[in-house]
């Protein structure tokens, strides 16, 4: 077999993402771009998109951005528009929230967008979950916002919480 002289596999070839926490210089619209808000994912690097022209339309991810720009609902992004096609765009750039924002002060996007700031996941407890749990076992379970578990070990939302309080 031959000898692997190389210094790692495929996933050390792609690299990592370490220029994405660095400040870039902000791009403006030229003529034949406009910014939308993603509303919809479709797949095979495709998306819905609202546009701030007040159209909707289908864009394509570039292949540039595929794989490297992960592109979620409710980002700015910057779309290049199709002369021969009014309903169909390409996704040029997609802003970070900062950048966003900073448009948004800038009048270049609508004040009425709201930017969203990250996806967090919340995890929830479901009653049938906890059954045959000790009390040890309950204490190394995160508490999420808005439900807890109660006095009792089981789960319980804030709104019973609050009336078993109340008939106490």
């Amino acid at each position: 077999m031959p000898k692997n002289k190389g210094k790692g596999g495929k996933n050390r070839r792609r690299g990592k993402n370490e220029n994405d926490s660095l400040k870039r210089e902000l791009i403006y619209k030229m003529e034949g771009q406009e910014y939308a808000k993603v509303e919809k994912m479709l797949g095979n690097g495709r998306l819905e998109a609202y546009c701030f022209d007040g159209q909707r339309r289908l864009c394509h991810i570039r292949g540039k951005m595929r794989k490297k720009v992960w592109i979620n609902n409710g980002d700015i992004v910057l779309i290049g528009l199709r002369e021969f096609q009014n309903d169909k765009a390409d996704v040029i750039l997609k802003y970070n929230p900062d950048e966003a924002r900073t448009l948004k002060s800038m009048k270049e996007i609508p004040d009425t967008v709201e930017i969203e700031e990250q996806h967090d996941i919340e995890f929830t407890a479901v009653e049938g979950d906890l059954e045959g749990m000790d009390e040890d076992d309950m204490e190394v379970l995160p508490q999420s916002r808005g439900a807890h578990f109660g006095s009792n070990g089981y789960f319980s939302s804030s709104e019973e919480e609050d009336s078993d309080e109340e008939s106490d």
